[in-house]
């Protein structure tokens, strides 16, 4: 389990293509601090299990379904990556509770600058519109981020100059794909009201 708060702006350092599946390097020398085999770290809001760690690098196995469910499919090497370890017991709750499981991609579509912070527009993909929900919290490439402006096909957040220069919504384009995560809550919400939750075919964990 995850907060959605980065710990590391990372970078990936080679990708392996092996067919079924890729092996990713990335370096991160702070999440690499006291991570070993079979650790999870979350990449770009992905949870990866650690294959190995040295000189501040791991590597992680990516298997098909999450290259095509997610935005790690575009990931190339020099590309920047947000990078958290998961919530220690007893740890402090900064963001909200994050899976690792990305529920499907959204696109980048409007960056409105302000005076001390940024509102970024993100397309959404049919399905998730209905867990987004004004000032309800959404995860974008394992960020935990407060929606300011919810609707049918896109919601908007603003991002603190902290989010800006720490993490890859500082660089992100429009047209640039990113990760989402909805509320898991919202789910659970959901199907206790009697409604099951409809399968997009995108949770990848």
């Amino acid at each position: 389990m995850f907060t959605g708060i980065v710990e590391e702006l990372g970078e990936v350092v080679s990708v392996e293509n092996l067919g079924d599946s890729s092996l990713f390097r990335l370096r991160g020398p702070i999440v690499t601090q006291d991570a070993k085999h079979g650790d999870s770290i979350a990449v770009n809001g992905v949870c990866l299990t650690v294959v190995e760690t040295a000189d501040g690098e791991f590597t992680a196995d990516v298997m098909a379904e999450s290259l095509k469910r997610s935005s790690l499919g575009a990931l190339v090497p020099g590309s920047r990556v947000n990078l958290e370890r998961p919530m220690a017991l007893g740890g402090r709750l900064g963001g909200h509770l994050v899976q690792g499981h990305v529920d499907g991609t959204g696109t980048v579509l409007e960056r409105t600058p302000g005076e001390h912070w940024e509102i970024v527009k993100i397309g959404l993909p049919a399905g998730l519109a209905r867990y987004v929900v004004d000032k309800g919290s959404i995860t974008v490439d394992g960020i935990s981020l407060t929606v300011v402006e919810a609707g049918d096909e896109h919601f908007t957040v603003s991002l603190i100059p902290t989010t800006l220069d720490l993490t890859t919504l500082g660089i992100k384009q429009p047209g640039d794909p990113v990760n989402l995560e909805v509320d898991v809550l919202a789910k659970y919400v959901e199907r206790l009201l009697g409604t099951p939750a409809r399968d997009t075919g995108e949770s990848v964990a």
